[in-house]
């Protein structure tokens, strides 16, 4: 068995068979219809108010608004991916700040060798958050539902008795300066930057790495995916692993963007990404999704709250829409899959037919 045939589970069948042009291909992907749903909001707000929405202010705003939830869109991405799913991610965040914080408190100073420890401190406690969830997933075998649920309640607990529910305001201020409020060429916020960068690492990762393809393989059949040799529980560690030193890096962008940690500014978080990412394309019964689709499904709630405050709607209406749209993708997803499975398709997650062993055996020099 190949890891091609352990990938062919139920999420792999609503891949397009690879006989299929290229243009029909793209044009069945949802990460490309919404595009086109993205597309049409912002044509709509445009012409609603052409002087205030269509603007590069504004577009500007947006960016630096959607920055910080793409951080944790790429690891949350890998999760469900998995077929798994990451609550915590919000509390996470809020968390990893709150050490970070009273670690650069403890330490003093407003320069770079202050924040550059403040940020070394919330990208590994967010890393150890992560790695306990997948830990408890893979070994203990605790459905992630329940894991990350609870490390929900833990983590924010946890920041409320470390601040004794008082938000951290002292932040150096070279944080807010630099990289908050900063720009590249005076006009790229810093921030937009960085989560460009990331989202691209998690692309490279995702789709042309052999991390990347036992990713999908485990979502799609991981009991399939442990017979070729994928070691399925170590691999889910990383996971899990990954989306906590996200939220942990995000915690460290959210006090240089807030210049505080904002403990209750974060409890709708976990949800609103979570959303995008299925918004995005990524099925949560696993083995299908893409970066590009989650980066798209979070520019929705982007730009319908920024155009709705505009032209002068209630802002709770953007809640009403996410719903909406969010439970759309999630009936087309089940469609797909039922259309697939009616037309008996044996499709691919991957165009390479390498095993887990042959990888192996590469890896340790030895001849296939």
């Amino acid at each position: 068995m190949t890891l091609t045939q352990a990938s062919s589970g139920g999420g792999a069948a609503l891949l397009a068979d690879e006989e299929q042009p290229l243009l029909t291909r793209v044009v069945r992907m949802q990460a490309f219809q919404i595009l086109l749903v993205l597309l049409g909001i912002v044509a709509i707000f445009a012409t609603l108010a052409p002087n205030n929405f269509a603007n590069v202010g504004n577009a500007r705003l947006i960016a630096v608004n959607a920055s910080i939830l793409a951080v944790l869109g790429v690891g949350v991405t890998f999760v469900i991916i998995t077929a798994g799913i990451d609550l915590s991610i919000g509390s996470v965040m809020v968390f990893s700040g709150v050490v970070s914080a009273k670690t650069m408190l403890a330490i003093g100073g407003d320069g770079w060798s202050t924040a550059l420890i403040g940020i070394a401190v919330s990208v590994l406690t967010g890393l150890a958050w992560g790695v306990f969830n997948g830990v408890l997933v893979a070994k203990a075998k605790i459905p992630p539902l329940i894991v990350t649920l609870g490390s929900l309640g833990m983590a924010l607990g946890l920041a409320q008795i470390l601040t004794k529910g008082v938000d951290i305001r002292d932040v150096p201020a070279v944080m807010q300066s630099d990289i908050g409020y900063g720009r590249v060429a005076g006009q790229i916020p810093v921030l937009v930057v960085i989560a460009t960068v990331v989202v691209l690492i998690g692309m490279v990762v995702l789709h042309k790495t052999r991390f990347g393809r036992y990713t999908y393989a485990i979502g799609s059949n991981e009991e399939a995916a442990r017979r070729v040799g994928v070691r399925v529980d170590r691999h889910l560690i990383k996971i899990y692993g990954i989306s906590g030193l996200l939220a942990g890096f995000a915690g460290a962008l959210s006090l240089a963007q807030f210049s505080t940690t904002a403990i209750a500014g974060q409890t709708q978080t976990n949800l609103n990404v979570i959303a995008a990412v299925v918004i995005g394309g990524t099925s949560l019964f696993g083995g299908v999704g893409t970066i590009f689709g989650t980066v798209v499904g979070l520019f929705i709630p982007a730009v319908l709250q920024n155009g709705f405050v505009i032209v002068g709607i209630q802002p709770f209406w953007q809640q009403v829409a996410v719903g909406a749209v969010l439970i759309a993708a999630v009936y087309v997803d089940q469609a797909r899959r039922a259309s697939a499975a009616r037309g008996g398709r044996t499709p691919r997650v991957s165009r390479r037919r390498d095993t887990p062993e042959k990888s192996s055996r590469e890896e340790q020099g030895e001849q296939p």
